[in-house]
């Protein structure tokens, strides 16, 4: 028996039979990380190149590159991972479908048990199994074994589209941020806006997740800080060195 999912009264051996979370909230917390990975990586390419040259052209194609190549990447990445999950709701959904088409009266004792262990007494599980069935035999067995819905099935491309989107909306702050302000103003005034922002998200993702966001805004905010300033230092060393 799976200890993480408990068998059910009449279940079938380690099906997991779990509650989904929200799904807007979940693709807001995708949103607001993948932003924070846009500001991060970005402000770091960027101040490590303005450590090692005051041209404007450099930075600039850096930081597009930066942008393009992390969005791509976030895309790519979000895309191989929701199709694995999408593959495996499919399959459970076939595999559900099958076990209600070869015992249909074991599956309703199933979901009789589910309905038992949420606090139903026996007579009354049974009887609002037996209306959910009547309703729809998929969407019940579905929804109560494993917590999904046939019309919530994961789409890769809608989540590999937000995911780019959120990084390149989250990179374009430390760009702009950069190539506005003038050339003995930039780093400083880079590092203030990245360090904004990064609390904002910080505070945010916090907020999403229900947690107090004093930690959760620190450490972010710290982590950028100190991807900065190592990138920075290193751009001023080669500077320096003359190698580039």
């Amino acid at each position: 028996m799976n200890e993480a999912f408990p068998e059910a009264p009449g279940g079938h051996p380690a099906e997991p039979h779990a509650s989904t979370m929200s799904g807007r909230l979940n693709w807001l917390r995708a949103g607001v990380l993948g932003a924070n990975d846009g500001i991060v990586s970005t402000a770091a390419l960027v101040v490590g190149v303005a450590g090692a040259t005051a041209q404007t052209a450099p930075i600039f194609a850096a930081g597009i590159a930066g942008l393009v190549g992390g969005a791509v990447s976030m895309a790519l990445g979000e895309y191989v991972s929701v199709s694995s999950q999408r593959d495996s709701q499919r399959a459970m959904i076939s595999k559900e479908r099958r076990e209600l088409a070869d015992d249909p009266e074991a599956e309703l004792a199933e979901l009789a048990g589910l309905y038992r262990q949420r606090g139903l007494s026996p007579e009354t599980a049974r009887r609002v199994a037996e209306e959910l069935t009547e309703h729809d035999v998929v969407a019940a067995h579905l929804e109560a074994e494993l917590g999904l819905r046939e019309d919530e099935v994961v789409s890769p491309w809608a989540a590999a589209g937000a995911s780019a989107l959120a990084f390149t909306i989250g990179a374009l702050l430390p760009l702009l941020a950069i190539l506005l302000p003038p050339a003995e103003a930039r780093v400083s005034v880079t590092f203030a806006v990245v360090l904004a922002a990064l609390a904002l998200t910080g505070y945010s993702s916090a907020r999403l997740g229900g947690s107090a966001p004093g930690r959760p805004v620190l450490r972010v905010v710290l982590g950028g800080a100190l991807a900065l300033l190592t990138t920075f230092t290193v751009g001023s060393l080669l500077d320096v060195s003359g190698i580039v």
